[in-house]
């Protein structure tokens, strides 16, 4: 089988570097993060001070390399840190993976000397605020169906067009921009640029406002013959859906990471109140109906957890990765879904009204069969190596 070719070595303990670094983002995550959750549900408002005390400890450039500031950390590391956070606020934790997996890493493996020494310092202390536009309202599932447009002149290209769902736009300095080179040749025709969000042209209009992982600050930005120069390009003309797709890959193992986190959370509420909730006499934990819902609760999370896990030590080990973090995306964002509506199934009334811990879970997690990637482009993603073989 494919996956037994190209695995990479599986160790199953964690080196005590992984293990500190855990620790000390689960301690962030639960004495920092965790009080603002709920207001940051209830406001939607960006969490811009807890970015900034985020940057203060490096986590704005976790896998960003030392030698510009960052912490240079591995996969297997940087998705246990993710699940950490996430357990606390997925809001939080989205805004970390967008800065770090879609913006730093692309910069990092992508782009040229100078691109990096321009970005990744002020990108890792938190200085700039990175995004990732990639989507538009005809490219989303298909993301190669580009219609912004990069068009060339004497001193390098003109961009126009509309990109939506930009997560951390609302406080954006700079972003990844994909627009289409050579119009109408789909991924064929994409290049990538790094464009400063204050140029000239560059418009920022509010985003709608989403069911959960709310407080993104999400905006679409509007491009209007915003000039850009020919160093702004990142790789080839003509190869930016590339760029998009190893960024995406990367990207994903996050996302399960991410939802893991929401899962672990909704899994952690359905205990507590299994353990003090009574009814004819006794807790709800002593009951078969509840004891199978935990358990499937917890198998079905532990599972998808070793293949994120496995996902990032195959990127880890320098192997493909993509169908591997297709994987995790997909177990991990169905198996915390279901967790979600468990969890809201043992709670019953007490998950069922607006302000609940479960109920900010239960719109949470649903976004994590959408976004980079539905469940079905993950499941065709999938299918497409295992045919391959």
């Amino acid at each position: 089988m494919w996956h037994n070719r190209r695995q990479a070595p599986m160790h199953l303990e964690l080196t005590p570097a992984q293990a500190a670094v855990a620790a000390e983002v689960e301690a962030f995550a639960r004495d920092c993060v965790a009080p603002d959750a709920a207001r940051i549900d209830e406001t939607g408002e960006f969490p811009l001070g807890l970015v900034r005390q985020a940057a203060s400890r490096g986590y704005l450039g976790m896998r960003a390399p030392t030698a510009v500031g960052g912490r240079g950390l591995d996969h297997v590391t940087y998705a246990l840190a993710i699940e950490a956070v996430a357990r606390a606020s997925a809001t939080m934790a989205v805004i970390l993976a967008v800065h770090n997996s879609l913006v730093c890493d692309t910069l990092a493996w992508s782009g040229t000397s100078e691109q990096q020494a321009a970005w990744l310092p002020r990108l890792v202390t938190g200085e700039v605020i990175g995004v990732f536009a990639l989507s538009e309202a005809e490219a989303g599932t298909d993301a190669a169906n580009q219609q912004t447009s990069a068009t060339r002149t004497g001193q390098g290209y003109t961009l126009d067009g509309r990109k939506v769902w930009v997560a951390n736009g609302e406080v954006a300095g700079v972003a990844i921009v994909f627009a289409a080179t050579t119009p109408g040749a789909r991924g064929r025709g994409v290049s990538a640029f790094v464009v400063p969000l204050d140029r000239p042209g560059i418009r920022k209009e509010p985003g709608v406002d989403s069911l959960g992982v709310r407080g993104l600050g999400c905006v679409e930005l509007v491009f209007d013959q915003v000039v850009v120069r020919e160093d702004e390009r990142i790789g080839e003309q003509n190869q930016g859906f590339a760029v998009a797709r190893r960024a995406l890959e990367a990207g994903r193992i996050a996302i399960a990471a991410q939802a893991l986190g929401v899962g672990q959370a909704a899994l952690d509420e359905a205990l507590k109140h299994a353990r003090t909730r009574h009814t004819f006499g006794r807790p709800i934990a002593q009951y078969q109906a509840i004891q199978w819902f935990l358990a499937d609760m917890a198998t079905e999370l532990a599972a998808a957890r070793m293949l994120t896990l496995k996902a990032a030590a195959t990127a880890d080990a320098g192997h493909d990765f993509g169908a591997q973090a297709a994987m995790a995306k997909l177990a991990a964002s169905e198996a915390a879904h279901k967790a979600a509506d468990k969890a809201m199934q043992v709670l019953a009334s007490a998950g069922y009204r607006r302000g609940s811990t479960v109920e900010r879970l239960f719109r949470d997690v649903r976004a994590t069969e959408i976004y980079q990637g539905t469940s079905e482009v993950q499941r065709m993603i999938i299918a497409a190596a295992v045919l391959a073989e």
